[in-house]
């Protein structure tokens, strides 16, 4: 226990430093002008109309990620205290992921259609059935909620990020901006997995879970999921009240009509339009398969730690919440230390050498050294987790066209749920699983060199290359690599 609090101290501390250097008050204190690279000075009307952007995203988001943080530890707890079978609770898990894959992919993908902002309207609402469903014990009404839960997840990890892209370009920020509004925005998201955590264990614990009716439950490990479902319909009523509606658009000059939403064509063309685009532009493509190789291998991490550090010692007692904790703040550290390395070095090279740590931080894990090593591999990849949201998030928003970044970013999510359900369907070894995700970053490490390459022969330059087009896979007379931001 003693080892671990101490990890945690250190931790904070680390987090505190990188978080006062990457500030703006250390920028504007202790930097002159000559030691700033990334060649932009913002005035101070650019940085209030970022302020209120982000303001409004992050009021919105952090409640939609609240909602599902405080879900999460409980999910499978639930499960056990209602009594159902090891087999019947990974059946609901893999239908959750499937769901995602398939019916999220599908609804996530119609946003840049039917609006952005509508789209986490019904996020929440969707998010919220499934925190009703957990207070039956009845197995198909579980799987429904299961179900649910697969499309918000799509909805959540794509909707709100097309909105905040977009929202960006149509406020005339400038990039720097739009990597900064990613760095808040996993930062807050470390912040809030932390308080999350800490208030759902607290209320877990204040009340028994009763039976109010026939298979109808109430109290104890619910709490969290009611307390989730409030978070739900704030979201939804914080979307509708804060954000203008925007779409997918060619260009940013739309006319008012089509920005209203008219003359979108039918709901279903932006998919089959998303799924040729992808397969066309080989930067899209490379980018789709670079973040599912990452966030795979952050599921499977999510699920392996545990084992991993019980194989050491079968009898220790491990301080989970503590472990947890000290994962979100080296978390919030990663974000933090992009905000100081995206002034010097461009999104893609950083890519390449977060995904290489990556893979040596997995392939550390995966070995089994000691605990202390394995430990440590995990806070490297925690750290490594921290910079990737914002890295990506930034990429994605210059490589992916505005006209169809919903849709994409929901195709995107297919083969990243296929490699957490090949992992859940073979009960792989955690130690096989480290190693497996050790050769998968490997692999997204060389995808993003290549992708690196291609991005900067395009440019002739290292600068992030935000507008550039990119180059087709088959020749094409259209548009489709030219990007607004």
């Amino acid at each position: 226990m003693a080892e671990f609090l101490n990890t945690f101290f250190i931790a904070v501390l680390i987090c505190a430093v990188v978080t006062f250097l990457s500030s703006d008050f250390y920028k504007e204190k202790f930097r002159t002008a000559s030691n700033r690279s990334d060649g932009e000075e913002i005035s101070p009307e650019v940085k209030a109309r970022h302020t209120t952007l982000l303001k409004k995203y992050l009021f919105v988001y952090l409640l939609a990620v609240s909602s599902d943080w405080l879900q999460g530890p409980y999910v499978y707890a639930l499960y056990m205290e209602y009594g159902f079978e090891k087999k019947e609770i990974a059946e609901l898990f893999v239908a959750g992921f499937g769901s995602s894959m398939i019916f999220g992919s599908f609804v996530g993908g119609m946003a840049d259609w039917g609006g952005r902002r509508a789209f986490v309207i019904l996020f929440a609402i969707v998010y919220a059935a499934s925190c009703v469903t957990k207070h039956f014990k009845e197995y198909g009404i579980l799987m429904i909620g299961r179900l649910l839960g697969g499309v918000a997840t799509s909805l959540l990890f794509s909707v709100f990020e097309a909105w905040l892209i977009r929202s960006h370009a149509d406020a005339e920020l400038p990039k720097s901006c739009l990597s900064k509004s990613f760095s808040w925005a996993s930062f807050a998201n470390s912040v809030a997995a932390i308080v999350a955590g800490l208030v759902a264990n607290n209320i877990a614990g204040t009340s028994e879970m009763i039976q109010v009716r026939e298979k109808v439950y109430t109290g104890g490990y619910l709490n969290p999921f009611d307390l989730a479902f409030v978070a739900c319909i704030a979201c939804g009523v914080g979307a509708w009240s804060l954000w203008d509606e925007n779409y997918g658009e060619k260009s940013p000059d739309v006319t008012s009509e089509k920005n209203e939403g008219r003359d979108r064509g039918k709901w279903y063309t932006g998919l089959q339009d998303a799924f040729v685009t992808t397969m066309r532009n080989r930067d899209i493509l490379l980018c789709g398969l670079i973040s599912a190789l990452f966030e795979g291998s952050m599921y499977i991490f999510v699920f392996g730690w545990t084992p991993v550090l019980k194989s050491f010692d079968e009898d220790k007692e491990l301080p989970f919440g503590l472990i947890f904790s000290t994962f979100m703040v080296f978390c919030m550290t990663g974000s933090s230390l992009f905000s100081i390395l995206v002034e010097k070095h461009s999104i893609e090279n950083l890519a390449v050498v977060l995904f290489g740590f990556s893979s040596l931080a997995m392939i550390v894990i995966g070995f089994e050294i000691n605990e202390s090593m394995s430990f440590f591999g995990m806070l490297f990849f925690e750290a490594c987790v921290g910079m990737y949201w914002p890295i990506m998030g930034t990429m994605k928003g210059g490589i992916v066209p505005e006209d169809k970044r919903a849709a994409i970013y929901n195709l995107f999510r297919i083969p990243l749920n296929f490699i957490v359900l090949f992992s859940l369907l073979n009960d792989l070894p955690a130690s096989f699983s480290f190693k497996m995700n050790g050769g998968m970053l490997a692999l997204a490490t060389a995808l993003q060199f290549v992708l690196t390459k291609r991005r900067m022969s395009a440019t002739g330059n290292k600068n992030t290359p935000v507008r550039a087009e990119s180059e087709p896979l088959l020749d094409d007379d259209t548009e489709e690599g030219k990007h607004i931001i």
